[in-house]
């Protein structure tokens, strides 16, 4: 037996060393791989020129800002507006009660914030678009932390909404909607075969609603609600234009919405100057020939800039003014239809638009009638380019209350 252990020992400590070989060897692979592709992407791009150097749940919210609203002391609004839009998808899309604006410092909604600049931080790095080389990091480690705790949360919402369905009478209630919400349809769903969507589709679908219903939602609302503040001539026109409508009543309600001709304008604006997404990205379905000859191949991934189109000169006159009149009816007719591309376009644009445009109506007018806002000139906001715009110090706003 002892003499055997020394060949043991031996043949061990060579197999430790063969895996450790073997490793370095895929890693390495992996690194060249990612090299290869990047000289490709070079290679197609050499003879491009360069870009130049210039190149509702919003009654809780008001109700936090009027607690909030203090004589010479002004209040960031883009957390509450998230909380608060993030609280509007999973009431009317799931039928959940998140409770988001109260309950502000779950592990839940610490996890959605983080998911979306570490996925942002992830792009960013060449390396971690790599998911082998990426788990084994500490965003790696981190990301997958937060997914878990996402995760978790999306099968609690669907779990309890199965259980209610087996109630007879909630199942019959819902029957009756004209509208069923999203998570009612999913689960709804059948196949030609009547074979439902299985638990990870199911999560899949509601994981990518919650994000995409609620993040850009609320930068569209911040966004707007700062451009009201430092356009004060537009914010009380809007609110002219809503209290009109409204007349004695408090309560919005839908046939509202559509009443809002220059209160649209003013959102179509501060959406063309800050687009919630910066960019989108999609692989050629054909090779794209320039006007200077220059050619890109099918199935090349190509980036196209929104903000960069929707502040280009020779798209828009004068691109940094505030001007709500460039989508009057006149005004907008004679427009190439891919100039305003706030929400996407084709096949793959955004199909929560129509939400995404009513919440913002209903988050304006709710914030008018109560609030006079003006900017805070010590805290200007430094836009954040992240997957949505967000502001690197926070939006800072004075809140006036109107009696």
């Amino acid at each position: 037996m002892n003499s055997l252990w020394p060949w043991m020992s031996g043949d061990v400590s060579q197999v430790f060393r063969l895996a450790a070989v073997l490793c370095l060897t895929f890693v390495l692979l992996k690194v060249a791989q990612l090299f290869r592709k990047k000289q490709e992407i070079h290679r197609v791009l050499k003879n491009f020129p360069g870009p130049p150097d210039h190149w509702l749940y919003g009654h809780v919210k008001m109700d936090k800002w009027e607690q909030m609203a203090t004589p010479g002391k002004s209040v960031e609004i883009f957390q509450s507006v998230s909380l608060m839009t993030l609280d509007t998808i999973m009431k009317c899309a799931f039928s959940h009660q998140g409770n988001c604006q109260i309950d502000s410092g779950s592990a839940y909604i610490r996890a959605i914030f983080d998911l979306s600049d570490m996925i942002y931080l992830r792009m960013r790095t060449p390396l971690h678009q790599n998911s082998l080389i990426y788990w084994f990091t500490s965003r790696g480690r981190r990301f997958r932390q937060a997914c878990k705790i996402a995760h978790d949360h999306t099968d609690k919402v669907i779990e309890e909404r199965k259980k209610a369905l087996k109630d007879g009478l909630v199942l019959e209630e819902i029957q009756k909607k004209r509208h069923l919400d999203f998570l009612d349809i999913l689960l709804c769903a059948k196949d030609e075969n009547g074979n439902g969507l299985s638990n990870e589709e199911l999560r899949a679908q509601v994981d990518t609603f919650m994000f995409e219903g609620h993040d850009t939602t609320a930068s569209g609302i911040s966004w707007l609600l700062y451009c009201m503040a430092i356009h004060p001539e537009h914010q009380q026109r809007c609110r002219e234009e809503i209290q009109a409508i409204l007349g004695d009543r408090e309560t919005i309600q839908w046939e509202d919405l559509g009443k809002m001709t220059y209160t649209t304008m003013c959102i179509k604006e501060s959406l063309r100057i800050y687009p919630p997404v910066v960019l989108v990205a999609r692989d050629l379905g054909a090779p794209v020939t320039f006007e200077d000859g220059q050619t890109l191949p099918k199935g090349f991934p190509v980036i196209l800039s929104i903000y960069g189109l929707h502040r280009n000169p020779t798209v828009w006159d004068n691109p940094k003014v505030f001007d709500p009149s460039r989508f009057s009816p006149e005004n907008s007719s004679g427009r190439h239809p891919y100039a305003f591309l706030p929400f996407a376009a084709g096949p793959r644009n955004c199909i929560g638009q129509q939400f995404a445009m009513n919440e913002i109506k209903v988050a304006l007018a709710l914030t008018l009638l109560r609030f006079e806002l003006s900017a805070d000139p010590s805290k200007p906001p430094i836009k954040l380019p992240l997957l949505i715009l967000r502001s690197k110090n926070g939006i800072h706003l004075y809140l006036k209350k109107l009696s």
